[in-house]
């Protein structure tokens, strides 16, 4: 079945998603160990996991391990194409990653602004409307402030054939690096699975675990951590705002990916985005569910998370 793409134009934001097919195997489970910053992680040789001086965010220690990525059992017949085929994928690093989306709070604090559309939703809600580049550009904010390297070469923005800023962005050492920055998606889908067989981010009712349906007039994003976590404690991966990751989007990525920690491809016109928003149906909240958007695009549905590699 030839894949239906689908774009939305809402608030200067074009999102990519792909047309339904079928379902083959089940995830593996996977050993982890949730922490917090307060919290000496017994696999890691870091003396203190890192916080911010206002101490507004935890994070979450999860192991290394293989999973089957893609469109799996409990997807079942809402399967896309393009998460076939389902793949086995070796996630190669014990890694941080924030229980929660960035907030608007924390991105304030580091970064001295506040993009969101929602800024009176308040300080715990999801920071929202931000382009791709100022996610990377608040991740190594974030590493600077608290001594860790950056992980991303920003160069010099310039303007592009549609008058949007865009600059090269580079990560050079890869998942070596351990500052701060954006799951591959497929350290995102790996630790939105936490370990578990669910058709959502830790349950089969996304009511119990997500933010959606919401009329997009009278919506908006809600304070995080506000419905429950996933095995790996875990909230919101399935709905609150989708959630930026590193990866370019490609329709067939799945079918060349690498087994052990891909980062997708070298080159493309949209970054991966995942999981599902307050204003999207519970279509858009299945865990292999894959959306995409201009880097350059903003979007009041749109945020993100960060992770780190443990040391």
């Amino acid at each position: 079945m030839k894949t239906q793409i689908c774009i939305f134009f809402v608030v200067l934001s074009q999102f990519a998603c792909a047309g339904k097919n079928s379902p083959p195997v089940a995830p593996q489970a996977v050993e982890t160990a949730p922490e917090t910053h307060n919290q000496k992680p017994a696999n890691s040789s870091e003396k203190n996991p890192s916080k911010t001086k206002n101490n507004q965010y935890e994070a979450v220690l999860i192991s290394k391990g293989t999973f089957l990525m893609g469109c799996t059992t409990e997807q079942s017949a809402i399967c896309h194409d393009s998460n076939q085929p389902s793949h086995q994928v070796t996630i190669g690093n014990d890694f941080y990653m924030m229980k929660s989306e960035v907030t608007q709070g924390l991105y304030e604090t580091v970064m001295g602004e506040n993009p969101s559309h929602f800024k009176n939703c308040g300080a715990d809600c999801p920071v929202e409307f931000l382009r791709w580049f100022m996610a990377v550009e608040f991740a190594n904010a974030l590493s600077t402030q608290e001594g860790l390297e950056p992980c991303y070469q920003i160069g010099e923005y310039r303007q592009n054939e549609k008058g949007n800023e865009t600059a090269t962005v580079a990560w050079s050492k890869g998942p070596a690096c351990t500052g701060w920055r954006l799951p591959t998606e497929a350290e995102w889908e790996y630790a939105a699975r936490g370990g578990e067989n669910h058709k959502y981010s830790g349950s089969n009712d996304p009511s119990e675990v997500a933010w959606h349906d919401e009329e997009y007039d009278n919506g908006s994003t809600h304070p995080v951590c506000t419905k429950k976590v996933n095995g790996y404690g875990l909230c919101d991966m399935t709905g609150n705002v989708q959630e930026w990751c590193w990866d370019w989007y490609q329709e067939d990525f799945y079918a060349s990916s690498p087994q052990a920690d891909p980062t997708g491809p070298t080159s493309g016109d949209m970054r991966i985005l995942r999981g599902g928003s307050w204003n999207k149906g519970i279509g858009g909240h299945e865990l292999n569910f894959r959306a995409a958007n201009a880097p350059t695009g903003r979007s009041v549905f749109g945020g993100f998370r960060l992770l780190r590699t443990a040391q």
